[in-house]
């Protein structure tokens, strides 16, 4: 078993008592604290008096559902989010993306799948970095500094990113000028495997264009290469190498 950091803790919010107790017992069993609720007033219960690094969270859950969930944690808050969808919810998975989660998992939850995604989504969440030097990054309007994992405008003012966006945001400006594919892009916000058919980093990079873009409808830092993947346009320079 690979041992986890002391304190690393997780929220599950499923409504069906079977998956929550199968899940808390597997996650448990990998040396993780694992809270579990039914609903989102549950979670808030929860976090009030343990704030969990990573939820686990149902789409579909009764009263407020996973996606309005999802937006409020993102609204407040840079925890790990994974949300768990059934294997048509398609629409959703884009919704929960575009609001703010780092990944999905669909139902019925293969645990080999699952643990190194949790384990993965920690990491960039804060457990470790995955910039190892400090260095910041200039472009356009905007400063990005890869110590404090923050991106900033010219009044000083951060631009909120979550922890998919930022590290899409560096691997793009990191390799200026060069045709980046959604594979080499995946691996660099995700490490899932890669599927032809995944369009997790469109919506990350939709995401972004919002927050960097003059005009997201025709962007000029994040350029979209028909075929081939994203080039990053806007001029770079960088401290601490």
């Amino acid at each position: 078993m690979q041992q986890n950091k002391a304190g690393q803790r997780l929220g599950v919010v499923d409504d069906d008592p079977s998956i929550r107790e199968t899940l808390e017992g597997f996650l448990e069993a990998e040396g993780y604290d694992v809270f579990c609720a039914a609903d989102a007033d549950g979670l808030e219960r929860i976090m009030r008096v343990n704030p969990v690094d990573l939820v686990l969270l149902d789409i579909r859950l009764p009263g407020r559902d996973g996606l309005s969930l999802t937006r409020e944690l993102r609204a407040k808050s840079e925890i790990g989010i994974i949300l768990i969808t059934g294997r048509n919810d398609k629409v959703d998975r884009i919704l929960g993306l575009e609001y703010g989660a780092d990944d999905y998992i669909a139902k019925p939850i293969d645990e080999r799948e699952l643990l190194p995604r949790v384990r993965n989504l920690l990491r960039r969440v804060g457990h470790s970095r995955s910039v190892t030097v400090p260095e910041t990054m200039s472009f356009g309007r905007f400063l990005l500094d890869t110590g404090r994992r923050s991106l900033t405008d010219e009044a000083g003012k951060i631009v909120s990113l979550t922890t998919a966006e930022f590290d899409l945001l560096y691997t793009l400006a990191r390799n200026a000028g060069q045709v980046m594919s959604r594979e080499r892009l995946i691996g660099a916000t995700s490490r899932r495997r890669f599927d032809t058919m995944d369009r997790t980093i469109d919506t990350l990079v939709r995401r972004l264009r919002r927050k960097l873009e003059t005009d997201p409808d025709h962007p000029v830092l994040i350029t979209t290469v028909h075929g081939t993947g994203y080039l990053f346009s806007g001029p770079s320079a960088s401290d601490g190498k």
